[in-house]
């Protein structure tokens, strides 16, 4: 069920959020990836966020629970910010708790539930990586 919702909201997202024209035009730094690369990224990712959530949610450690929720939050705000309205700034605000929000939860989850920490390493470095992206797009523009 966790993988259902959370790649079914993921689609949603990125559906109704994809990059227009005015993204198209924005300038990039150098290792911004082709744009084909993100759909197959973030599904994977999804998936490994709602693996690691059904185990926290089936451990019913609270902390871990919020922890998880707050990132889900933010990374669902994430597009309409950036795509939706256009707003790589606020978009940059949004990433950069969003990135504190996983490494808690990875550092939360570390002594709790070894697998669900190391199930959201691969998302810490996307995300990682997109905060910085984010940041030289709105040095860039």
């Amino acid at each position: 069920m966790f993988i259902v919702v959370v790649l079914g909201i993921g689609w949603a997202v990125g559906y109704v959020t994809a990059p227009s024209e005015w993204y198209a035009n924005l300038n990039k730094p150098f290792f911004n990836p082709p744009g084909w690369l993100f759909a197959p990224v973030w599904s994977i990712l999804y998936v490994l966020i709602a693996i690691a959530g059904w185990r926290v949610w089936n451990a019913g450690e609270s902390t871990l629970k919020l922890l998880w929720i707050i990132q889900m939050v933010l990374n669902f705000l994430w597009s309409p910010a950036f795509f939706g309205i256009q707003m790589p700034a606020l978009a940059l605000v949004i990433i950069l708790v969003l990135l504190v929000t996983i490494y808690a939860f990875i550092a939360k989850a570390w002594n709790r539930d070894r697998t669900s920490a190391l199930l959201f390493l691969p998302y810490a470095a996307w995300v990682t990586f997109a905060t910085l992206l984010n940041g030289s797009i709105v040095v860039l523009n």
